[in-house]
Order: structure tokens, then C-alpha cells, then sequence
């Protein structure tokens, strides 16, 4: 476990931990000023490639957008998301997992739980690879987005998956679309940090993808909050430049290179 992990599970019950997704190093260097988590999440297949799920992001996608994002980072953990199907068994898991690290030096992976993968999470925590779980709403497992844990019942079998998925290793949790009482419960009841996402105050940490709270994605349901209208930034500068061009006002002269124009 490095030390960046270490810190990460030192933050329960004491301060906040802040995360978002980042695909590129462009975001990422803005992100390490702020983050104590960047997580290169399979959301990319709805944010970047138009997917309208996030099942058809490959393995080689998310390795080279790691890449990309690995270069902008120097203080965040960093955590990568593992594509659906890429963690169906324990050996496969394994085998990926690996290439993941090896490829990006990344610090840890993230797997979301389908109710019986715990055996393959320890798997890879025994292989000395770090896992962040998740549960609740999981995109790759569930096709409807809804509410999870809205009952005492439902409530307890999270807890009961949480704690399966802490028992087996992982370092944190997020947790997806879960009901206030649910996540706080949830929280409480295990020692490893929850990150949330739309499952309230009561988690020790949240993420967001960043794309939807810069108001980039065209995705906004009631848990994220817009803290800038991004897309109608960059639609007026677009709009400047098409209309600087017709006029022929851009390039200026001091665009021109080396100050002199073409004859």
C-alpha cells in the first residue's frame, strides 16, 4: 500500500476527500491543485465517444487516456476505472490489472461490484494491487439508474456488500445513487473511506465527472451541480473567432509569423 493510499484511508472521520474524473493531461494539471482523488472513469464512453452507456470503452482506451492524464498529475492518487468485461474472472482480472499499472503507474484500480466479485478483488489486493470498490448505481452491471438502498432491507444489503468489499481489501468505496440513511449508515459501519456520487453529505468524500459540473456533457441529473456553463463560454468564443475570420479581422498582424505577411 503506498503512502498515497495510506493518506486517503487516514481522511475517515477527519476532512473531506475531493475527487473528479479527468481523460486528459490538460484537466488533470488543473485537478492536481485541488484533488485528493483523479479517477480516469469508464464515464469517458459517454462523455468523449458519445457511447450511450459506458460498456464499449475499451482496455487500450482507458490505458492511453491514463496516459494522457498521468502526465498532469503529480500530488492525487491516481485510479483507473476497469472497462466492463475486463474483470469477468479471477485470472483475467489479474492479467489486466497488471497491464493497467505497468502501462500507466497508476496507484490503484476501481472495480464495481456485481454482488459476488469479492473473490476477485482479493484476488488483486493479494497480487499487491490496490482496489477501490463500488456499489449502489453500477453502469456496467444495472441498466436502470435509480435509487439503491431506499429501504431498510435494501439498506442492509449494502452494508453487507460494503463490508464483503472491505473484508476483501479495497482501500474505499463509492458509493452510487445512494439514499441519505443508506450511505450514512454505510459510512459509519465500515473503516475504509465512501466516496460519493448523488448518496449525499453523509460520505466521506464525492466525486463528480467533471465534464458535467463545468457544464460541458449535456448530463445533468438533480445530484450534480453546474459550477460553471462551460459550453456557452466556449460557444461565444467560437462565435467570436468564425465571425473575426469572415471579416477577415483574424489573423491580425501580430498573428502573422515573424511579424511580416506571405506574398
Amino acid at each position: 500500500m503506498n503512502k498515497k493510499i495510506k493518506k486517503i484511508i487516514s481522511k475517515k472521520n477527519k476532512s473531506k476527500i475531493v475527487s473528479l474524473t479527468a481523460y486528459s493531461k490538460n484537466i488533470a494539471k488543473i485537478l492536481d491543485k485541488y484533488c485528493d482523488i483523479v479517477l480516469v472513469g469508464d464515464s469517458l464512453a459517454n462523455v468523449l465517444y458519445g457511447h450511450k452507456d459506458t460498456h464499449k470503452i475499451s482496455l487500450d482506451n482507458i490505458i492511453q487516456h491514463t496516459l494522457s492524464v498521468k502526465k498532469g498529475l503529480k500530488k492525487p492518487l491516481l485510479v483507473v476505472d476497469m472497462p466492463k468485461g475486463t474483470y469477468a474472472n479471477k485470472r483475467l482480472a489479474k492479467k489486466n490489472a497488471r497491464l493497467i499499472l505497468k502501462l500507466t503507474k497508476c496507484d490503484a484500480v476501481k472495480l464495481e461490484s456485481n454482488s459476488k466479485n469479492y473473490a476477485i478483488i482479493k484476488e488483486l489486493v493479494d497480487d499487491k494491487i490496490s482496489v477501490m470498490g463500488h456499489i449502489g448505481y453500477t453502469p456496467q452491471f444495472k441498466k436502470k439508474f435509480k435509487i439503491e438502498g431506499d429501504t431498510k432491507t435494501k439498506a442492509l444489503h449494502l452494508l453487507k456488500e460494503a463490508k464483503l468489499i472491505e473484508k476483501a481489501g479495497a482501500f474505499s468505496i463509492v458509493l452510487e445513487c445512494i439514499a441519505p440513511k443508506a450511505a450514512e449508515l454505510i459510512t459509519k459501519k465500515i473503516n475504509i473511506p465512501t466516496i460519493g456520487i448523488g448518496s449525499s453529505i453523509y460520505c466521506d468524500g464525492q466525486i463528480l465527472v467533471t465534464d458535467d459540473m463545468l457544464g460541458l456533457s449535456g448530463f445533468y441529473p438533480k445530484f450534480v451541480k453546474k459550477y460553471v456553463h462551460l459550453n456557452r463560454l466556449i460557444e461565444k468564443a467560437v462565435k467570436k473567432y468564425t465571425r473575426d475570420v469572415k471579416i477577415s479581422k483574424f489573423p491580425g498582424k501580430k498573428n502573422f509569423l515573424n511579424g511580416s505577411r506571405i506574398k
